[in-house]
């Protein structure tokens, strides 16, 4: 069952780039079917401890009855205070997988999927009062065509947005299908399933306002990260892997690298892998819902 939850991602270069060698306290933010943090704990002695983030509360089933291993049930964003409350600061290594895990796209209850008809949720966290069905219904035709433009780098975002108004008309768009059905007449067939899948991101980034949720997770990260800790991200689409190549490169998501007084560069990190590493033909092979993914490794100066 495990096995199907989700297959991980660059699982031997992620993990790789924390460079453990034994007794770290190391932090897995994205623990959806464990594969990493079983890899993590592979790698770490007795004296080792792991600490796993996830507000889905179904990866609650995949928690790893090891002694070295703490799941903490919620969003990343709450990296610091959790950590604090654990008196686990400093730790040494810190990874994010940010990628939606297979359970979720393939559990058509959840509304992840363009493959299964379910109810327009998208809720990472199942206790969170916003949902797909509320955006889609309930938010003005300009925020629609903001979020679907920014987030989902939808060219046609104004015609989307007029064909959503006016079948609101006709009642709630309560389903995947029943949005599916309103946005097939936007795009041709044979780019219709790139079109789903960059709405439907742009939706699910505004539910769980991923974007918000990175940021202030990046920043928190390079908190609790002692000098010499590492930083291990892997991204799927070009907005997360802009935040994050920026924040290791610059120590901030936008404008100029900033420098002090004498000239010298304020970087937080030192990336250790100049370009993204991508996965392999071999890895690709096995699993098609790689085929998106860098990691980008840093470490903290």
């Amino acid at each position: 069952m495990k096995k199907m939850y989700h297959d991980p991602v660059l699982l031997k270069e992620s993990v790789d780039g924390l460079n453990i060698s034994g007794d770290e306290v190391c932090v897995d933010v994205t623990f959806g079917g464990g594969g990493h943090s079983k890899e993590i704990l592979k790698r770490l002695n007795d004296n080792g401890k792991l600490f796993a983030f996830d507000q889905d509360r179904d990866a609650e089933a995949n928690a790893l009855n090891d002694q070295r291993f703490q799941l903490v049930q919620q969003n990343y964003r709450y990296l610091k205070n959790y950590l604090k409350f654990y008196r686990a600061i400093p730790v040494d290594g810190v990874l994010a997988d940010l990628g939606v895990s297979s359970h979720q796209f393939d559990e058509g209850g959840r509304g992840f999927s363009i493959r299964f008809d379910g109810p327009l949720d998208m809720r990472m966290n199942q206790t969170a009062d916003l949902t797909a069905e509320h955006v889609v219904n309930d938010y003005e035709e300009q925020d629609l065509i903001r979020i679907f433009r920014e987030y989902g780098e939808v060219k046609n975002a104004g015609k989307l947005v007029h064909e959503i108004m006016g079948r609101r008309g006709m009642g709630r768009i309560t389903t995947t299908q029943e949005l599916i059905e309103v946005i097939e007449v936007c795009v041709p067939e044979k780019l219709k399933n790139k079109y789903l899948a960059q709405v439907f991101q742009a939706l699910r980034i505004e539910v769980n306002d991923e974007m918000a949720a990175l940021k202030e997770m990046l920043e928190q990260a390079y908190e609790v990260l002692k000098p010499g800790g590492r930083l291990s991200v892997i991204t799927y689409h070009s907005l997360e892997d802009r935040l994050v190549k920026n924040f290791i490169r610059k120590g901030k998501f936008e404008g100029e690298l900033e420098k002090d007084f004498y000239g010298n560069p304020q970087v937080k990190f030192k990336a250790i892998n100049r370009k993204p590493i991508l996965p392999t033909s071999e890895e690709l092979n096995k699993n098609n819902r790689a085929r998106s993914a860098k990691l980008r490794v840093a470490e903290k100066l």
